[in-house]
């Protein structure tokens, strides 16, 4: 045997060694590299047949093949050993104590906003009302010119809108599900529109870009500004408590004529003045009027024939007046320490 032939078995029993006391994946990886890589130390012998001797070299190439094909066979072995191991180790490390007792499911509560929605519509509907809702990207055409809100009206300067294109829009009050309705209802009507809304305007304590709006409207044969008068008290004592005073103030709308806001006096000073309602005594909680009679007939409805009436309200602003809540945005930073409050 030539002095190269026994340097080839040299290193390969050396490899066979180092082999035996690999532990995981990656040192195979190390010590396939080294012995069996490109500039191992085993193919390093075929780089150098060149300077073997005609007569020795088929002797070397036999010897560098059966070593490589030996260390082949040991690492795919070790390789098997190694990854059995592996899968043993990640299953003891991930194992369940299926004796240890299990935690318990919190349930799920409604929303606090949610729950006043609930509350005005349960509200409304034992009072007679309908359910409606409508798509909330919306036609300028419905959001503001059949609520009496031309293009270049100033009124449009109240809403601070998201547009699409001039003609498509991000609903800014659910107002326009009420035109829908009524071009598709024949009087009497009554319903109540419930939906979110968006404005683009700066968040703050009382303002946010997205929020709720749940809006009613009535048409029918001689209703007058008395029966808005005797729903809307209604509706607040039985939100707020029969108790409660309400109060009635000439507002502007553009949709409705004449415009009132209904406001209750303070649930945290009884009326006498507070910090809550600015030392007013009043909190208000909703704006509404009779509908333009140019809007009943923007939808096909004879303002000679029937009247009606429209408010709309914040469940949002409901809930901060019924709760003491000072901020709009704790509804919507998903804080589960002030959410489970109102579970």
């Amino acid at each position: 045997m030539s002095q190269l032939q026994e340097q080839i078995n040299r290193v390969k029993e050396t490899a066979l060694e180092e082999l035996a006391v690999v532990t995981d994946l990656t040192g195979l990886d190390e010590w396939r590299i080294k012995f069996l890589g490109k500039k191992g130390e085993l193919t390093g012998f075929l780089r150098s047949m060149g300077a073997v001797s005609a007569e020795e070299r088929p002797a070397v190439g036999q010897a560098v093949n059966a070593a490589k094909v030996a260390l082949e066979s040991a690492v795919d072995e070790r390789a098997v050993v190694l990854k059995e191991a592996a899968i043993e180790s990640n299953l003891a490390s991930d194992r369940v104590d299926v004796t240890l007792p299990g935690r318990p499911v919190t349930p799920g509560y409604i929303h606090i906003i949610n729950k006043t929605l609930r509350d005005i519509t349960e509200s409304f509907t034992a009072m007679g009302f309908q359910v409606y809702e409508g798509p909330e990207v919306e036609l300028d055409y419905y959001n503001f010119e059949l609520l009496n809100m031309p293009p270049g009206h100033p009124a449009r300067s109240m809403h601070d809108t998201f547009y699409f294109s001039e003609s498509t829009l991000l609903r800014t009050h659910t107002s326009p599900n009420q035109i829908r309705v009524a071009e598709k209802l024949q009087p009497p009507i009554r319903i109540i529109v419930p939906g979110k809304c968006y404005r683009s305007e700066a968040t703050d304590a009382t303002h946010e870009f997205m929020f709720y709006q749940c809006e009613l409207m009535v048409v029918d044969k001689n209703v007058t500004l008395a029966d808005l008068r005797g729903t809307l008290a209604d509706f607040a004592r039985r939100l707020f408590g029969q108790e409660r005073k309400v109060r009635f103030r000439c507002d502007y709308f553009p949709y409705v004529e004449p415009g009132v806001d209904l406001s209750i006096d303070c649930g945290v000073c009884k009326g006498v003045g507070c910090r809550s309602c600015k030392y007013t005594g009043w909190l208000e909680i909703m704006g509404a009027g009779m509908i333009h009679p140019q809007v009943l007939r923007n939808v096909g409805i004879d303002p000679e024939v029937y009247s009606g009436y429209a408010a709309g309200m914040g469940p949002e602003r409901i809930s901060m007046l019924k709760y003491g809540i000072d901020d709009i945005r704790q509804f919507y930073r998903n804080d589960l320490r002030f959410l489970s409050q109102f579970a």
